[in-house]
């Protein structure tokens, strides 16, 4: 049993037991919180249970006795591939403009992720992700190297003084009057585990800029500014006005993506084009540019269609 103090107070319960078990794999950890063998004040919890001062936190004995449970040896090549990714980093934060295809963190399936990448590559610092990216996104991830500048980034999502920019390949013609998507939005949970989102009136509130708009014969590049950070907000926005984004098997339209496939399009053409930070205690105010992947330059595209 141990009480939360203060140095813990809002932290993710997942990411504490990592930080305690720094020797049992995620996918164990995951599985004794799902198991409820984790009590928070002798209730089940889920790993977003984000800790309160005083809480009493029963941590189970575990070890790791199965083949499935053995530590991940990470090649030369990702690590090499993960640090020439780095964009911008100091003493307190990093960013990186992480591959599509790469996950953000294990668990469901997936063995490593950046966030297990970067601890391996910076193991005097104490890791953490700030926000997240679809697995399938690419560009600017933002993570923070200890716990303070990890608070302070957090709250500057939540204020909103960090601008997040996307760029996105969307199915026909963006209307050039629709700038802004507001549908609320809910997620499901589904018997598999997976997740899905949905438009609901009763959801939580979302809110999509588009601030540019470049139509092609087949397609439209949108630049967006995302004012909130919902699940698969920018890909459901899109699926709602019609406008599909490319790639996307979850939200997509099958006969768009086979046609886009033909452009060389074979990924979902969502990217993290650019971070605004503010100034804070930890870092400068910066600007940060995820480079462009050549499949989303209109001028490297064009003369396919």
């Amino acid at each position: 049993m141990i009480e939360v103090t203060s140095a813990e107070v809002d932290q993710r319960i997942d990411n504490y037991l990592i930080k305690t078990l720094k020797n049992i794999p995620r996918t164990r950890i995951y599985r004794i919180i799902r198991k409820g063998e984790v009590r928070v004040n002798k209730k089940r919890i889920k790993p977003d249970y984000k800790l309160k001062l005083g809480d009493q936190v029963r941590i189970p004995p575990v070890r790791t006795d199965s083949d499935s449970d053995h530590p991940v040896v990470f090649s030369s090549r990702i690590l090499d591939t993960v640090e020439a990714a780095i964009l911008f980093e100091n003493k307190h934060l990093l960013v990186i403009d992480k591959p599509s295809g790469l996950a953000v963190h294990s668990g469901s399936g997936v063995a490593f992720g950046v966030i297990d990448l970067m601890r391996q590559l910076r193991p005097e610092c104490d890791m953490e992700l700030v926000h997240r990216l679809d697995r399938d996104t690419s560009g600017c991830l933002l993570l923070a190297k200890h716990r303070q500048s990890l608070l302070a980034l957090q709250r500057c999502f939540q204020d909103n003084s960090i601008s997040k920019y996307y760029l996105a390949v969307v199915k026909g013609r963006w209307p050039d009057q629709l700038t802004e998507v507001s549908q609320s939005l809910k997620k499901m949970h589904m018997s598999n585990g997976e997740r899905r989102v949905y438009t609901d009136p009763e959801g939580q509130k979302a809110l999509t800029l588009i601030i540019d708009n470049q139509p092609h014969d087949q397609y439209s590049l949108i630049t967006i500014r995302l004012m909130t950070g919902r699940t698969h907000q920018i890909r459901v926005h899109c699926q709602a006005e019609g406008h599909e984004i490319a790639g996307d098997n979850k939200y997509g339209e099958p006969d768009f993506n086979r046609n886009m496939k033909k452009l060389g399009m074979r990924r979902l053409m969502l990217h993290a084009s650019r971070l605004e930070l503010p100034h804070t205690e930890f870092n400068p105010e910066i600007v940060i540019n995820a480079p462009v992947p050549d499949v989303f330059q209109p001028d490297k595209t064009s003369n396919l269609e």
